[in-house]
């Protein structure tokens, strides 16, 4: 039996945030990229010498001329925890959580953007942070409902139609508008088996991934504002599994989504 972590929600812990190391402030906001391919462009399109510092696991390099730090990589929601912890640590009080998901429902498909409007909580870290139901139900927690709108419709603005490379077949290229969605958070990327996907499809999920529930447990505990932008990379239905990422519809998808997500975070 697990000790009921819920039921100590309003104790402190006895480590402090960030060891009790005193560090400069970032300033209010903040991107999460999830990947290090990610990562590296958004870095690259920073310009070539921006100066990065090491995060756990990962890195972390201020926007020049902005109040805008950037983070990751990060690979499960224990770890992607560490580093927004760390973040709200040092002043970030706005996050936008960039990464890949799984589609599980066929309204979406490969290089679709997905803006999540709740997580069903499938992993370990988020009881940490919130009461967890006394019945059989997962519980799910949503992000920041108007800042998520906000970075909607920020990202929106900056996503032309035609800011894309010409494509043989136009007809499954994945359409410029954002989609929103209720998505699943597991821990066992290797484990999301035909009954779970059954499962939590029938519980409203359109994706899977592997952090954002903890996240959004995270950010609503702290009283910060956090939203999530999430490309299609792949596909999950009863009987197969289809990887998208060589596909031509997840490279721009991302490369749109990239190279418009450090002017929307700017100015939030």
């Amino acid at each position: 039996m697990s000790f009921p972590t819920w039921s100590d929600l309003n104790d402190d812990s006895l480590i402090p945030l960030l060891g009790g190391r005193y560090t400069k402030d970032l300033g209010s906001a903040a991107l999460m990229v999830s990947t290090d391919l990610d990562f590296r462009y958004i870095q690259s399109n920073c310009g070539k010498n921006t100066p990065k510092n090491p995060l756990f696991l990962g890195n972390l390099f201020n926007v020049e001329s902005s109040n805008l730090a950037v983070a990751g990589p990060y690979l499960g929601s224990p770890l992607a925890v560490m580093v927004l912890e760390s973040l709200i640590a040092r002043g970030v009080s706005k996050v936008v959580v960039v990464g890949w998901c799984g589609a599980i429902s066929d309204k979406l498909k490969i290089g679709d953007i997905l803006i999540p409007d709740s997580a069903i909580c499938d992993e370990g870290t988020s009881r940490n942070y919130m009461e967890m139901p006394t019945d059989k139900d997962f519980p799910t927690v949503s992000p920041s409902s108007i800042f998520t709108e906000k970075i909607k419709n920020l990202l929106n603005s900056k996503l032309s139609p035609n800011d894309t490379i010409e494509v043989e077949n136009r007809d499954s290229y994945p359409s410029t508008n954002l989609k929103t969605g209720k998505i699943w958070t597991t821990d066992a990327i290797f484990r999301e088996t035909s009954k779970k996907v059954a499962f939590f499809q029938e519980m409203g999920a359109v994706a899977v991934e592997m952090e954002c529930s903890a996240l959004f447990a995270v950010a609503k505990y702290r009283k910060i504002d956090i939203a999530a932008v999430l490309i299609v990379s792949d596909i999950l239905s009863l009987t197969e599994w289809k990887p998208g990422f060589k596909e031509i519809a997840f490279k721009e998808s991302r490369k749109r989504v990239l190279k418009a997500i450090i002017d929307v975070a700017k100015p939030i």
